[in-house]
């Protein structure tokens, strides 16, 4: 048996002196055990050429020296003599045919093959991104080890890349070169020089040195050539053997001849030959051999992925190439061990080598072992968490079938049905090719034909379109039937676009002993058949498949035209008849009116098949009549929209039959409304189902087509306003009312903005508007949760649509149509949200009346649920709502993060872009309410260790970390935050004395979170603004009651002393600036630039900037409002009005967005009074002293990002290293190693691999 280990030779001179070459005999990989004679190499095929020098012992080598330099078609020597084009340039630069290349290499070999030898070696180190050489002293007096170990140090330790790692075209292409360079060599060297006992014995000897590196270069670079190299001497072993073959057949042929026609000499001459191939053939597997045992053993199980790849995409080429000697279970093993890869690649690679292997049927034999011990690892493998992994996996099972239907079960089959649904459109369509191949195709076509014209249809595929109607119910996703249809669409489109096949099932009357299709089953075919079409017509994946609508190319153009018109043509004559036939089934109908929007409508007109559009319009107005279905009654108005359209010469006989429609339906409505009112609360079922039916045909109509002129608008008020005077009126008539009403503002708006409206049509519209967002208003208190709904809704989108963002675009006369909410309706718009959509899901299901939800249904909710709040959070967005509501909003992120985090986020982040000052302030404001609502639930002695306290510390730790890395752009905001807060925290004074801490002051430990989103300079200015609030008797309190005000007082103290000087003096700032470094200053013309914007900003900020007015809280909302009452009976008495207090701070405009820059310019007057000098120094310092704070706060900041990553980088280096160990440490030789691990040619061998999986032997 052949061991796994590759020794070094050591070959003796004549002096008894032993001497290390690079050669190896191959014959040394016997079994150590074997008692036979060294085997002599083989004899070339072809005699050597008569100047071919014999073979140099290592001390003739040493005695002749190093030879002289020289230039040989471009190769240099590599002992530094001249300055010529080394061969890895040659070859990376791919400017020579490669063919000319390796010649001129064989041609400097037959010259001096020890300095064409030294060529090749350094071409191996130089690939591999050594910038080391071996010079000839190294190649004659060192082993393989010291010669790498050498070339190791020679590395350039600044960057891990190598040639096969570096992108771009460039090294694309020279990895192509490289492979292609050892494929060239061998197949010119493999008459001669391959058999000469030295070339291919350095070389591999060189590349199984390499591979063994811990050097993941050396590694890389040398697995990849030897792969090569193993590739191209198969190629050269099948050729040998297809020789060997034609030559004994040769030989037979003669030797069976007649002993008078046998020709002597010619036996002798083939025999002869034929020993010549089987030497030649013995070389190199010995050989092959050695590359497998001694480098792919051990590096299909490196720690690097690529090289594994590398691997088993080879011994797949040689499997495929020469199966006669690799496609056995010895080495087909080793790629299914690595079908358990953790790396996708690597799958990857497996999956497309088996693919090779099981499309050539004649192979299936040979894996018939393999298949079954590997089969169901295949097949769990389409569901890989890697897309590209699954696709191919699913290929693979579909070859299987294809060779053997047998060798799957219908359990494996099952697994890969379900992936049609998937919606990563690759995996799905490799899913459709195993189903169209497994279920659609057709076994017999001839007699499927005959039995089609026998039942008098046109097509064969009937039966077929009834499994694909069945595979389709059983998967029972029924909801996905475009999926399916766009998962077969590649490879069964001839059966998609059966639609006569399809429209013949559905109308034909059933065929004695044919089994009729069920109702179930007609609802599903008709579902596809829609499906169909739109895939047709559209040429695109449905939504959720891909990343959206692709240009076509002009064959897929020519397509789609082809196929709109086939569907045009065969559905303007059939689906009349198809809705004639299903009027009465609402889902099949529904289906079936989509088909029109897919019409090329030229062709009615075209084919004069005016009778058909009659014969549609006629089905269409009847569906109208008998169902009040929303979704039929929408699409029968979608479909009258379509037929409408101006462009075709068709609008004119549709648009007459709308009107009669629409005409007698405003008749009928009018008619039922004014005896329902009449009726008053006398009214039965009948009226309200009269008004009710109607309204809901007129509503449907009305989204999609302008019945402005019928005037829907009055009878809904009507019907509105009485249902709020009496409170009797159905709740399905209050929803259909409200949604009519609000299409007919929304197109008379329209008519007024396409058009010059005057004064007198802008009043009438506002008068209307304004009547209906009262009774939407009142609607809010309604005791129908559905009419509450609605009301909510409409009330959003009508806010948004005739806000202020009406009038932009040059619309500034539409300017009376503006309408902003006041307080009030602001206030119930909020409280709707409050009570309908942050709740409990206990409280959702009792509001059901105990119904128990199924999981449809909850989702249903949850999405109605947040639709309401993003209504209202738009609102807010776009300053239509005051910022502040979004108070009791941003309180609820943390609690129902999963419901609506997304949402809560999104306002935060678009509010906090509109205004940031106002947006802090908002966000303090939402703590402020959750803090005092936990004081009237626990009372002030508040536990600072409950869940409750962490849960309010936890949301403003998310607040904090939404302010971002730049504290530049937020400082003002910031810095706010903290205003309010202290001013909250020391709001109300302790009734049983100072001594005792103020009620709030467990605040501050909430507002310790942002004081890391603080500059350090204005950490000071904020710690001034707290001390105003403490007494000395505070500062010198040290327990635990206090601890939240020392707590917060650290944290501003913290990374602020180290800065007194620089705010409080100009010089001592001109000093800090002098020590920064030259990189970190910017140009004089950007550093005036940022002296006037931060002087502006934050020193003269309270004479040049307004806000807006006062930050008012919604009143009934705010839990700020609805403190605990003994609390604030008690403390009233003691606020006084005090500078810098909350009620100076709402009522000067000018102090909300300059408090910063006042604290600034309050030290400085309080610097100016002591220090006397300080004003000259300030002409010269002040802008000098803000712009140095700016720049010495802002580089730290990135400083420490870039540390923290440079240590992250490092910490990953070292386990990347760590990594680079292969297998065994490098002191071990190659026969230690073995001693260590098993054979991995027993089969009763277990191996567990170093990633942690056992894989079992054959």
């Amino acid at each position: 048996m052949i061991t796994s280990e590759l020794p070094m030779l050591q070959d003796s001179g004549e002096s008894g002196q032993d001497t290390v070459s690079l050669s190896m005999s191959m014959s040394e990989l016997e079994d150590p055990g074997d008692g036979k004679t060294k085997k002599k190499r083989g004899r070339p095929a072809r005699p050597p050429a008569p100047n071919k020098k014999p073979r140099k012992s290592p001390l003739e080598k040493g005695l002749m020296g190093a030879p002289r330099g020289r230039k040989a078609n471009g190769m240099a020597p590599q002992n530094g003599e001249g300055d010529p084009v080394t061969l890895f340039e040659v070859v990376k630069q791919g400017k020579s045919a490669m063919q000319s290349v390796v010649d001129d290499w064989i041609e400097s070999y037959k010259q001096d093959r020890d300095i064409a030898l030294l060529d090749l070696i350094n071409f191996f180190i130089q690939c591999s991104g050594c910038k080391g050489t071996v010079r000839i002293e190294m190649f004659r007096n060192m082993q393989n080890a010291e010669i790498i170990r050498k070339m190791t140090e020679e590395f350039d330790e600044d960057s891990g890349d190598y040639p096969l790692t570096i992108s771009g075209p460039l090294w694309k292409k020279f990895r192509y070169n490289f492979c292609e360079f050892i494929c060239v060599l061998i197949r010119q060297c493999q008459y001669s020089i391959i058999y000469d006992e030295y070339m291919m014995d350095t070389v591999i000897s060189l590349l199984t040195g390499l591979s063994d590196s811990q050097v993941r270069a050396f590694r890389h670079t040398s697995t990849l050539a030897a792969m090569k190299l193993m590739t191209a001497l198969v190629n050269v072993a099948l050729n040998l053997s297809i020789n060997q073959d034609n030559t004994q057949r040769q030989y037979e042929a003669e030797r069976n001849k007649m002993a008078g026609k046998r020709a002597t000499e010619k036996l002798e001459l083939l025999l002869h030959k034929r020993k010549e191939l089987q030497e030649n053939q013995d070389e190199i597997e010995n050989m092959m051999n050695s590359i497998f045992k001694g480098i792919f053993v051990h590096r299909y199980r490196d720690a690097i992925a690529e090289i594994r790849a590398i691997c088993i995409e080879e011994i797949g080429v040689w499997m495929k190439m020469y199966s006669d000697a690799f496609l056995n279970d010895s080495y087909l093993k080793y790629v299914g061990w690595t079908l358990h890869d953790r790396q996708g690649e690597v799958r990857l690679k497996c999956l497309k080598a088996l693919q090779n292997l099981y499309t050539n049927r004649e192979l299936f034999p040979k894996l018939e072992l393999f298949t079954n011990r590997f089969k169901d690892r295949i097949v769990s493998m389409t569901l890989d968490k890697e897309y590209d992994v699954a696709v191919e996996a699913i290929k693979l099972v579909t070859l299987i079938l294809q060779g053997s239907e047998d060798a799957l079960s219908n359990e494996d089959c099952e697994n890969v049905y379900h992936l049609v649904y998937s919606a990563h459109r690759p995996v799905a369509v490799a899913a459709g090719d195993f189903l169209h191949r497994k279920l659609f195709s057709r076994h017999d076509p001839q007699a499927e034909e005959a039995l089609a014209k026998r039942r008098g249809r046109s097509s064969p595929n009937g039966n077929l379109i009834r499994m694909l109607v069945l595979f389709f119910l059983e998967s029972e996703l029924h909801e996905h039937a475009a999926y399916l249809v766009d998962s077969l669409w590649e490879s069964s489109q001839e059966l998609l676009k059966d639609w006569e096949c399809m429209t013949e099932l559905l109308l034909e009357e059933p065929v004695q002993g044919e089994e009729v299709l069920s109702d179930r089953q007609e609802g599903s075919l008709i579902e596809l058949t829609v499906c169909t079409i739109r895939q047709a017509a559209e040429a695109h994946p449905p939504v959720g498949r891909g990343t959206g609508k692709r240009v076509l190319t002009a064959k897929e153009r020519k397509m789609q035209i082809d196929d709109k018109n086939k569907l045009t043509e065969h559905f303007i004559m059939a689906l009349p008849m198809l809705l004639s036939k299903y009027q009465t089934d609402a889902e099949k109908v529904a289906n079936l009116l989509q088909i029109p929007q897919y019409f090329d409508l030229d062709v009615y007109s075209a084919g004069r098949m005016e009778k058909h559009l009659d014969a549609l319009l006629k089905q269409v107005k009847f569906v109208v009549e008998k169902h009040t279905d929303t979704e039929v009654l929408e699409n029968c108005s979608k479909t009258y929209s379509i037929l409408c359209s101006e462009e075709y010469t068709i609008m004119n006989r549709v648009d007459i039959a709308h009107s009669q429609l629409i005409d007698e339906l405003t008749d009928r409505f009018n008619h039922s409304v004014e005896e329902l009112l009449q009726a008053g609360e006398e009214a039965d079922d009948d009226d309200i189902y009269n008004v009710l039916s109607t309204l809901k045909r007129l509503t449907a109509f009305h989204n999609a087509h302008d019945l402005t002129r019928w005037d829907l608008f009055g009878n809904c008020y009507r019907l509105l306003r009485t249902g709020i005077e009496q409170g009797s009126m159905p709740e399905q008539i209050a929803v259909q009312a409200l949604q009519c009403s609000h299409y007919s503002m929304l197109w008379q708006l329209v008519k007024i903005t396409e058009g010059s409206p005057s004064k007198d049509d802008l009043l009438a519209l506002r008068r209307v508007v304004k009547s209906f967002l009262a009774v939407c208003q009142q609607c809010l208190s309604n005791v129908n949760t559905p009419v509450k709904e609605q009301a909510f809704m409409l009330l959003c989108d009508l806010l948004m649509i005739f806000s202020h963002q009406l009038t932009t675009g040059a619309r500034e006369g539409l300017q009376p149509l503006v309408f902003n909410p006041d307080s009030t309706l602001q206030n119930e718009l909020l409280n709707f949200i409050l009570d309908h959509v942050f709740i409990d899901q206990d409280d959702e299901n009792q509001s059901i009346e105990g119904d128990e939800e199924d999981e449809a249904n909850k989702i249903e909710a949850l999405h109605k649920r947040r639709n309401l709040l993003a209504a209202f959070s738009k609102l807010i967005i776009y300053d239509i709502v005051d910022m502040p509501a979004a108070a009791d909003i941003f309180k609820h992120y943390m609690k129902y993060y999963n419901d609506y985090g997304d949402i809560i986020k999104e306002t935060l982040s678009k509010t906090r872009q509109t205004d940031k000052i106002l947006c802090a302030k908002t966000l303090i404001l939402s703590l402020q309410q959750l803090f005092n609502e936990l004081i009237q639930d626990q009372g002030p002695n508040l536990d600072r260790t409950s869940s409750h306290v962490s849960g309010i510390k936890e949301l403003a730790r998310r607040f904090a970390l939404t302010f971002g890395l730049d504290q530049i752009k937020t400082r003002e905001a910031v810095a706010t935050l903290h205003k309010d807060g202290i001013e909250f925290a020391f709001k109300y004074q302790n009734p049983k004395g100072p001594e005792y801490p103020p009620p709030n002051l467990a605040f501050l430990e909430v507002l310790c979170e942002f004081s890391s989103k603080l500059l350090r300079q204005d950490k000071k200015t904020v710690h001034s603004y707290l001390e105003k609030f403490m007494t000395e008797q505070m500062m010198e309190r040290r327990e635990d009651i206090w601890l939240p005000l020392i707590s917060y007082r650290n944290s501003l103290l913290t990374g602020g002393d180290e800065d007194r000087m620089s705010i409080t003096s100009g010089s001592s700032s001109s000093k800090a600036g002098s020590i920064r470094s030259k990189k970190g200053r910017l140009p004089l013309h950007k550093k005036r630039i940022e002296e006037e914007s931060v002087e502006g900003s934050w020193m003269m900020r309270n004479d040049t900037i307004q806000t807006p007015g006062a930050l008012q809280t919604p009143q009934l909302t705010s839990t700020v409002l609805r403190e605990n009452p003994r609390q604030a009976a008690e403390l009233l008495p003691d606020q006084d009005s005090e500078p810098g207090s909350e009620s100076d701070y709402i009522h000067n405009p000018q102090m909300q967005m300059s408090w910063l820059g006042q604290q600034k310019m309050e030290e400085v007057n309080r610097k100016e009074r002591t220090a006397m000098n300080y004003m000259k120094a300030r002409s010269g310092g002040v802008r000098q002293t803000v712009r140095g704070l700016m720049e010495d706060d802002a580089e730290p900041i990135f400083e420490d990002v870039m540390m923290s990553s440079r240590g992250q980088l490092e910490d990953m280096s070292e386990e990347f290293e760590d990594t680079m160990v292969i297998d065994l440490p490098p002191s071990r030789n190659r026969r230690e190693r073995a001693e260590l691990r098993p054979d991995f040619f027993d089969s009763a061998a277990m191996i567990e691999d170093e990633s942690g999986f056992t894989m079992p032997m054959f």
